[in-house]
């Protein structure tokens, strides 16, 4: 068998941005209304009457469903769509340009997206954008970076916001095994008009926007009464709810079925088919997931104020160049502190070993995968060229945790 050459060539991030293949779109509805049906899409659409393009709209991301809800709140327009390199990879760069995708990487500075959102602007398109950049861990929003306003700001033109439900519920991050009885729904309205984008300061513009976005998939099916019977319900949820709140253990964690247990402590919940958390031998914990959540989250905060915390560990190492291939490049070792991160690792092509460093205050926050293509836990940092993989090959690598701690320094970083 012939073995695939390499390619190392960076993705040309300047290319000028692809316009939706006019042919491509019937089809391309079709499919998205194919793949909603399941979940009974109702889209609701506020102060959207009369508006035409050029606007932005800015999305919430749950999950890959995101992506078929979306065109159909835009119908009958056409749009481009900002997209991690990955999708091109794992799809084609030449389908990925036919339905209008502009490729990136994920928490950089990249000024040559900006140049090209600016060009569909100009050319009277819409550009959708998700600017949490990453799928939600426990169905809940994130905080947007500042960069955010300073793009309405930029571009002067309208803001339509689309905040979606149940795409997580349906196929959460951390067990993507589609669940049944799971309803969808999405709220596209107009945030701002083009003279708010204009006159407004920043942080207002940022204010409405995270408020827009704002969301909690299990207060929403509690709410709604939205039951999921899978008996698998909770298998994979100790990625995220990695701390036990009984003994404080760490990476102690496990599922099976619909149960989260502490291997350490034997501390076990149940999830209920509402979303909920019972405890079945211990009345240690939180009921509502995302409580869990930011309950670890100031923790590592604690830690990192203490001066205690600090990730050294060996990692697997892949990176991701262009919209062609992945590249091995074996072991490297991954370091994280006050400072910010450090990837020591061989490139590929090169003899020595050379160190990246992710500055703290620039390192806004991490995209995070629980099982990335059948590979297990990972993490991702970027270069404007390059997206290096990182998976672990020692004990105590939690992507959740290397999250929190990357968004506190990065909180940090600000304040000083």
């Amino acid at each position: 068998m012939r073995r695939k050459s390499i390619d190392p060539t960076p993705f040309d991030r300047r290319r000028e941005p692809p316009k939706q293949n006019l042919f491509i779109m019937p089809l391309l509805w079709l499919w998205c209304w194919i793949a909603t049906r399941s979940g009974h899409l109702r889209i609701h659409k506020n102060g959207m009457k009369g508006l035409r393009p050029p606007f932005l709209v800015l999305g919430t991301h749950h999950a890959f469903m995101d992506f078929y809800v979306t065109p159909l709140c835009l119908f009958p327009h056409r749009a481009n769509y900002v997209s991690e390199l990955e999708g091109f990879e794992n799809y084609g760069e030449w389908p990925y340009r036919q339905i209008g995708c502009l490729g990136t990487r994920k928490f950089v500075n990249d000024t040559a997206l900006v140049r090209n959102i600016r060009r569909c602007m100009e050319r009277r398109s819409i550009l959708v954008l998700y600017p949490e950049a990453r799928y939600a861990n426990v169905g809940t929003s994130s905080l947007l970076p500042p960069s955010t306003a300073k793009l309405i700001r930029y571009l002067k033109v309208p803001v339509v916001t689309i905040n979606m439900k149940g795409n997580y519920l349906q196929s959460p991050i951390w067990n993507l095994k589609k669940r049944r009885g799971v309803r969808l729904e999405a709220e596209a309205r107009l945030l701002l008009t083009a003279q708010d984008a204009e006159t407004m300061p920043e942080r207002q513009i940022q204010d409405m926007v995270q408020q827009a976005l704002a969301y909690d998939e299990y207060d929403w099916q509690y709410r709604t009464g939205m039951i999921v019977r899978a008996p698998w319900r909770a298998e994979g949820l100790e990625h995220p709810l990695y701390r036990c709140p009984a003994c404080g253990k760490e990476f102690q964690m496990h599922t099976e079925g619909a149960e989260l247990f502490c291997g350490a402590c034997g501390a076990r919940w149940r999830m209920t088919e509402l979303g909920k958390l019972e405890g079945v031998n211990t009345s240690s914990g939180f009921s509502h997931i995302p409580d869990w959540y930011e309950w670890e989250r100031r923790t590592v905060e604690e830690e990192i104020g203490r001066g205690a915390y600090r990730f050294d560990a060996r990692v697997r190492v892949q990176s991701l160049p262009n919209a062609v291939n992945f590249i091995s490049l074996g072991e490297g070792r991954l370091q994280h502190g006050p400072s910010g991160f450090s990837l020591t690792f061989t490139d590929y092509g090169e003899q020595q070993e050379k160190t990246l460093r992710f500055p703290a205050g620039s390192t806004f926050s991490i995209h995070t995968e629980y099982d990335y293509r059948g590979q297990g836990e990972c993490i991702t940092l970027s270069t404007p060229d390059n997206t290096y993989f990182l998976y672990p090959l020692e004990p105590g690598f939690s992507a959740t945790k290397l999250q929190f701690a990357a968004e506190a320094l990065w909180q940090r970083a600000q304040s000083h």
